[in-house]
């Protein structure tokens, strides 16, 4: 049975914008004693999903918890399961921390922030002294072109666009030392853990390069470089080799259009544009391609003011205000919510999500067959963990085709993690009443499950899969048969298909 406090999440904003964007949240910002700007939460654990509420969300305060300022404590609800159950393998994605922005704003100065790393600087980590000598041995690992030319720490005084910043680096520090804390008590690594065992990959940025070894040093101390490989992923989509999908990248451009006509037709958002280029002395769309809201969020998370520019001959000049980026950021809100309604940006993640959730569906399949009772282990040992450093735009369509439409976007060093359980000796003679002829032998050896956890929640039961399953109290995981049939035949019904080939190349109409 759900808790009460669970019964009671409403279905609320969809937060999975094509640009950045952030989340309702239960925080609430003030001035912490270093000067920057803390979170203060709230007695509530659920916060993956926003609070039902009668007022329409703060656009400033919701912000904040995009930033996940790493000042507080968090519970990680990962490693928990009934009595007995045992962890066979876990499968973890992340969006990067926090990062310098993409884009400037013209005439303005640039954020003042330094990318380099100190212990003596806020925000800190009791790891990451330790954690930058060890980077100084990467030399010893085995990278996939042309991750070896990429730079394993941050380093620059004055940030370059798009670096990951020392808040980046505490925040996947914290998140792999978490599910370290998490996992220790399941003994998921032998303490001879073979090459095989453990799967690192990433983008080629250097912001998720960086954050997947942050997370990776958390989670495994002074970890072995000669038995680490870190693989390359040249999309963002991480779909190996069945990134051709023509159907997906039509309904990206239906989304984008929704998205565009949405935008348009908003007179406050205009007027807001037109106030701030008037205090820029641009021209409204330039100040539009700039995607001003970016670096705004920076100044934001990290406690400085909005960006001005001096007072000339031409009357403009001036500083922008939270007044306007609180229209942008009502905007986006607003536009979660079409975008829910179109359903568009659904069908776009389902088949742009089908070959991750395909390869990670076919790991845990063969990690569950494997400790069947009988079959001889590989003498290397399965692969037992899964990292897949990524973005905002990997991570946010991976909720949508969870099903996991309430979860908040992926904020600054998001996680989701994927857990392999098998049941105890205890229930494993057991045979459900009604089952078939056949199942016994199956059921002695003990079923596997499945759990979803997103930010250190359990999200199991929100997805699709696992939405409508009648858990009893000796079954109160999800059974990972649900996981395999909904990723392989089920989740293609919300685009009229039955695989993943007909989804993409069927004609349109």
């Amino acid at each position: 049975m759900l808790s009460t406090r669970v019964a009671q999440l409403v279905v609320f904003l969809i937060c999975v914008n094509l640009i950045p964007t952030t989340p309702i949240v239960e925080e609430r910002p003030f001035h912490a004693a270093d000067g920057g700007i803390g979170v203060a939460v709230g007695k509530s654990r659920k916060r993956v999903f926003p609070q039902p509420h009668t007022q329409e969300p703060n656009p400033i305060f919701e912000a904040y918890g995009y930033c996940n300022i790493p000042n507080r404590t968090e519970q990680a609800w990962e490693g928990h399961s009934p009595a007995d159950y045992k962890l066979l393998s876990v499968h973890v994605m992340i969006r990067h921390g926090d990062r310098y922005p993409l884009y400037s704003i013209p005439k303005t100065k640039r954020p003042a922030i330094d990318c380099t790393l100190s212990t003596s600087r806020k925000p800190s980590h009791p790891l990451l002294d330790s954690f930058i000598h060890h980077m100084g041995l990467g030399g010893r690992g085995h990278w996939e072109s042309p991750l070896g030319s990429v730079p394993r720490l941050p380093s620059h005084s004055a940030c370059e666009m798009g670096e990951l910043t020392q808040t980046g680096v505490v925040q996947h520090l914290r998140n792999g030392q978490l599910l370290h804390h998490a996992y220790k008590q399941h003994s998921l690594f032998p303490s001879d853990w073979s090459p095989r065992q453990i799967w690192v990959e990433t983008t080629g940025k250097s912001r998720t390069l960086q954050s997947g070894l942050a997370f990776l040093y958390g989670f495994l101390p002074d970890f072995d470089w000669t038995k680490l490989t870190v693989r390359h992923q040249w999309s963002t989509l991480f779909c190996g080799s069945a990134c051709d999908c023509p159907a997906r990248n039509r309904y990206l451009e239906e989304e984008q259009r929704r998205q565009y006509q949405l935008r348009a037709a908003d007179t406050e958002l205009e007027r807001t544009y037109m106030d701030m280029a008037r205090t820029l002395g641009i021209p409204t769309r330039q100040l539009r391609a700039a995607n001003p809201v970016d670096s705004l969020l920076c100044h934001l998370c990290h406690g400085l003011s909005f960006p001005c520019v001096p007072i000339g001959d031409s009357g403009a000049g001036g500083c922008l205000t939270m007044e306007q980026f609180a229209v942008i950021r009502r905007q986006q809100l607003d536009d979660e919510v079409d975008r829910r309604r179109a359903g568009l940006y659904h069908k776009y993640a389902i088949l742009a999500m089908y070959p991750y959730l395909n390869r990670t569906a076919a790991k845990m399949e063969r990690i569950a067959k494997s400790s069947e009772a009988g079959r001889q282990p590989r003498s290397a040992g399965e692969e037992v963990f899964t990292l897949s450093s990524a973005h905002d735009v990997t991570v946010a369509p991976l909720l949508s085709a969870l099903g996991l439409e309430e979860a908040r976007f992926p904020r600054f060093a998001a996680r989701i993690v994927f857990e392999l359980w098998k049941s105890p000796p205890a229930i494993q003679g057991q045979v459900k009443k009604r089952s078939g002829k056949g199942e016994k032998s199956k059921a002695k050896y003990g079923e596997t499950f499945i759990r979803v956890l997103y930010n250190g929640e359990d999200v199991t039961f929100h997805t699709t899969f696992c939405r409508s399953h009648d858990r009893h109290v000796s079954q109160p995981l999800c059974p990972l048969k649900n996981f395999l049939s909904f990723v392989r035949r089920d989740m293609f019904s919300v685009v009229n298909a039955t695989s993943y080939k007909e989804a993409c190349y069927r004609r349109p109409g």
